[in-house]
């Protein structure tokens, strides 16, 4: 049995976890398909109004004011930062290279935007606190699931073992191919983890270069089990954003074409 669900409202089709729905009376989700499309860090300004309509859609669809987002300009960093008492919105200063974001106020709209990077959505029903993080390679490298959990644990006094992580469409090992330098990097980072050899693995021969295929997901994986979350706890959608780039932006697919989904979650 799948742990998502895949809707359709008012032809507006968003995927939702099975593990969160459980808790639609204190939180509200969803991962937009296309043709939404939130706009990139370069293209927003010249199609905001696209933007905030698609918005409005899909919050519409799971009743949330689209006014009450908070989302990052994001730059692949490491920073989490907690969404207090600052203004709402799409960029905001208060935001700047900003890459995942935690809560524990009411209606506040947690955004971030992917095209193949992933997206962790966190929720912890004890202290009621949520988080959305944005991690691709760079973002996985740099351990942002990680200091996103230490950040619930030290400003909102979370228990790791009570801590839910749902992980969005992303790229998948099957696709995320690199060259040897990037792969010699992950592993010397990475090796102390018990599936390191599941984690990097040779992929094809291209021009006399061995190519690594990296499954950042399993890191990802790994390293919310080290700190602490029950596996039980932590749900994959298992759907890779290239194999499935009809229904998810993939900038793998499209490059400097591709649009971006958004997930979104927000306490209510």
């Amino acid at each position: 049995m799948e742990n998502y669900i895949i809707k359709n409202n008012n032809g507006i089709s968003y995927l939702q976890y099975t593990k969160l729905l459980e808790y639609e009376e204190i939180i509200k989700h969803a991962i937009s398909l296309k043709p939404i499309d939130i706009g990139s860090n370069d293209t927003f300004y010249n199609k905001q109004e696209a933007v905030y309509a698609d918005y409005k859609k899909l919050c519409n669809a799971i009743n949330l004011d689209y006014n009450k987002i908070y989302r990052p300009y994001q730059t692949h960093t490491d920073i989490v930062k907690c969404v207090e008492n600052e203004e709402a919105g799409i960029f905001t200063k208060d935001f700047k290279d900003v890459d995942a974001l935690i809560t524990n106020k009411k209606n506040k709209i947690l955004s971030i935007s992917i095209a193949d990077c992933i997206d962790l959505l966190f929720f912890d029903p004890i202290k009621k606190v949520i988080a959305n993080t944005h991690s691709g390679w760079q973002g996985t490298y740099k351990l942002i699931s990680k200091k996103t959990v230490e950040k619930m644990v030290d400003n909102y006094g979370c228990n790791t073992r009570d801590i839910i992580c749902c992980i969005g469409p992303s790229i998948r090992k099957c696709h995320f191919e690199v060259d040897e330098d990037i792969s010699e990097k992950f592993y010397e980072k990475f090796k102390h983890l018990s599936k390191i050899d599941d984690i990097i693995s040779k992929g094809k021969v291209e021009e006399n270069k061995q190519k690594y295929n990296i499954d950042t997901v399993l890191i990802n994986k790994e390293t919310m089990l080290q700190m602490g979350l029950k596996e039980e706890n932590i749900e994959d959608c298992k759907l890779c954003t290239v194999c499935n780039s009809d229904k998810f932006h993939s900038y793998r697919i499209e490059k400097e074409l591709a649009g971006r989904n958004t997930g979104i979650i927000a306490l209510i």
